[in-house]
């Protein structure tokens, strides 16, 4: 076989698997516009403020992980303190930081020692002390030794008092009735649901005072504005089409609620890995096929967590690394389940999608960019083939994109103002060009750490997001 044989199969293997992948998003985006038009009709007909009331509103406890999150901890308590649900409680976790965290919040909130036995359910580092709020009975603070975030988690879990726990990041701040949303599907199931993901939308840009967001925007920094774009396209296209089958693998970290039975059932977060999140979500999947129990795990569009993201090149880099690796440690951890029978749906379709699409996936792109610019002074059939390839890659991620920003204005209407929309068009138009291939390169380096076993999480930098 010639260089020009392997040349033609190559450029037809790279085109075949996009083909692949755009009919399966096309699957998923018509599934997503369905469900969310009923979901965003749904939400309009019935009060949320009814379940205020409701006899059977399960209570909350709300676990913060903070290390190192002076900068943003107190607005984002203030945040959560100022929600709209009927019992909750919060439970901060202070893993190990060597910033003044810990004593921001004792001062703040005038929390004083207090002595408790808690009850050890899944393994965690040694908890130093235990506080309380003078002024605010219903907020805790657990000092304990630097584990991780995940073994923060394990703390808050073992600490907790009610039967539903959610774990929400420390530099977060929530809208007023995200709990009432993201526990409906809970409370009117009931307990079918044990698990609830709600949407993760970008703070930066956005006017947050004393842990309210009282304004809408938009970064004027590119980086921010495609996380934004990419946001939007990951939640309100992706986990809508996954969810609406019982297919989703991930609930994120930084706004999700679960039923304490089932995670401590499942053994609490595993602190080995750098995606805990999608590890828990998997396992309990898992645990649920392997007893033969009928429950479900679902995404919400509607209720928002706003976050900070990163800004420059340098954190956002270290963040999408560490997510690609720990997209594999999780899928590697429960390779049984692909294309196992007895895990039904989710080893026929969630486990081949995301080890072909999201592991896999920078690795054939990152090909295709190298074959277009080797064409392009290589001519003649080469670039014929350049062409198309580089055509189903605008396809595949500026269109998509697109079609993103669409839905958002169509369905759920966050951002007011029509240029901030008109911006965010303009630069997914422009993901292929330049932002897409930036972070397909920083996956491949993702999967190249892994290959070196690098264990690092890498430290991200916060400015915070409320003033």
């Amino acid at each position: 076989m010639s260089f020009q044989d392997i040349s033609i199969y190559f450029a037809m293997f790279i085109m075949v698997y996009m083909v692949i992948v755009i009919s399966f998003y096309s699957v998923v985006m018509l599934i997503s516009v369905v469900q969310l038009r009923k979901e965003y009709k749904l939400n309009r007909e019935k009060s949320f403020s009814d379940y205020t009331e409701d006899i059977h509103t399960k209570p909350v406890s709300i676990i913060v992980p903070a290390f190192n999150e002076e900068a943003g901890i107190i607005h984002s308590i203030r945040s959560l303190l100022s929600i709209n649900y009927p019992v909750f409680e919060i439970i901060v976790v202070n893993d190990g930081s060597s910033d003044r965290t810990i004593e921001r919040l004792i001062e703040h909130y005038d929390m004083k020692e207090i002595h408790k036995v808690i009850r050890r359910q899944v393994e965690s580092k040694p908890i130093k002390k235990v506080y309380q709020s003078r002024m605010l009975p219903s907020l805790f603070l657990i000092d304990k030794d630097n584990g991780g975030k995940a073994d923060a988690l394990n703390a808050g879990l073992n600490f907790s008092h009610y039967p539903y726990v959610c774990s929400l990041d420390g530099d977060s701040v929530l809208e007023r009735d995200a709990f009432l949303k993201v526990m409906k599907p809970i409370i009117d199931s009931n307990e079918e649901v044990i698990a609830s993901g709600g949407s993760i939308r970008i703070a930066n840009g956005c006017d947050i005072q004393n842990g309210e967001v009282l304004k809408i925007g938009l970064s004027s920094n590119p980086l921010v504005i495609m996380q934004v774009i990419e946001y939007l396209r990951a939640f309100l296209m992706g986990r809508i089409g996954l969810s609406r089958h019982n297919l989703l693998l991930i609930i994120s970290g930084a706004f999700g609620v679960f039923s304490k039975y089932w995670v401590v059932r499942a053994g609490g977060y595993r602190t080995d890995t750098v995606g805990e999140d999608m590890e828990l979500v998997v396992r309990i999947h898992r645990l649920l096929k392997e007893t033969g129990t009928k429950k479900r795990i679902v995404y919400v569009p509607d209720p928002v967590c706003w976050t900070e993201v990163p800004e420059n090149m340098k954190y956002l880099k270290r963040q999408r690394r560490r997510w690609h690796r720990g997209l594999f440690e999780s899928l590697w951890s429960h390779r049984k389940l692909t294309m196992n029978p007895r895990y039904g749906q989710i080893g026929f379709i969630s486990f081949p999608y995301f080890w072909l699409v999201e592991f896999l996936g920078p690795i054939v792109e990152l090909s295709g960019y190298i074959y277009v610019f080797i064409s392009l002074f290589a001519g003649g059939i080469y670039l014929e083939f350049a062409i198309l390839i580089f055509l189903l890659s605008c396809l595949y991620g500026s269109l998509f994109s697109a079609f993103a920003i669409l839905l958002e204005e169509w369905s759920l209407r966050k951002y007011p103002k029509i240029s901030d929309l008109l911006k965010l068009f303009f630069y997914s138009l422009t993901e292929t060009l330049w932002y897409r291939p930036l972070t397909v390169f920083w996956r491949c380096q993702g999967i190249w750490q892994m290959i070196k076993g690098e264990k690092a999480w890498g430290e991200m930098k916060r400015k915070g997001v409320s003033k």
